[in-house]
Formats: C-alpha cells, structure tokens, sequence
C-alpha cells in the first residue's frame, strides 16, 4: 500500500500529465463536410460519469466545441474535481463518441482546468436530475 494519497495522477493514463492532456480519435480526412454542432453535442450527451447519472453535457463538462472547415472537432473539457477518478477516461469516451459519427475527422479532447467547474455549468435537465 502506498504512503501517498490518491491524487489526480493515479487516474491518468501512463505516460501523461494532468496538465494538457488530450484525448484523441478519428483520423483527418479530407473527403467530407463538417458536422453541424448539434451532432456533436448529441454525441457528448451519450457520455456519462459513472458516478453521476447525467451527461457529460448536461453536466457543464464541455467547455468548447470547435469544429474546423476539414471536420476536425476541438473539444475542450474540464471534470467536477481534481481528483476526479474517471479523469483518464472520460476526455477518451467524449473523443471516440465525437468519432463513432463517421462524418468527423480528428476529434480531439483537451482536459482543463480553469476556469474551474462549478455546478452553475450544469443545465437545467442536469440539475432537476440531481435534485438540486
């Protein structure tokens, strides 16, 4: 057993830092049209905390949605603490989601972490969900 606390660290995958981390999926292409916006957040709402029972959307976990003229998505997110457990997998369950929609190039998910997240990121759905 180790002498140290869990910290964000442990959660990330080998190799990588908490800083900048990015998720990737998807190849670039060149043969398509970009998606239009809506079809990236219904992919985002397909992801879920394990520990919460709402959408990664719905949470407020999205920050930005960026898709390029070549149909390459920039995401940027962030996770309701630091110490998130779910921090290595959930910018990789938001990339490959993005991705499974075919009509996308690279999908790319940068985990942030400022601004913070607050709860006041969560839509409406989300909090009545949460009884809040």
């Amino acid at each position: 057993m180790s002498d140290h606390p869990l910290g964000l660290h442990d959660f990330m995958p080998a190799g990588t830092t908490t800083e900048g981390y990015t998720a990737r999926a998807g190849a670039r292409r060149s043969d398509i049209k970009p998606p239009p916006k809506e079809a990236i957040v219904g992919a985002l709402s397909s992801v879920f905390d394990p520990e919460i029972p709402v959408n990664i959307y719905d949470l407020g976990l999205i920050y930005d949605i960026t898709i390029k003229d070549n149909a390459d998505v920039y995401i940027t997110m962030s996770l309701t603490a630091p110490g998130c457990p779910v921090a290595g997998i959930l910018p990789q369950q938001a990339a490959d989601a993005v991705a499974l929609l075919g009509v996308v190039g690279l999908v790319e998910v940068e985990l942030i972490w400022d601004p913070p997240w607050t709860i006041d990121r969560m839509s409406d759905e989300a909090r009545l969900a949460l009884d809040l």
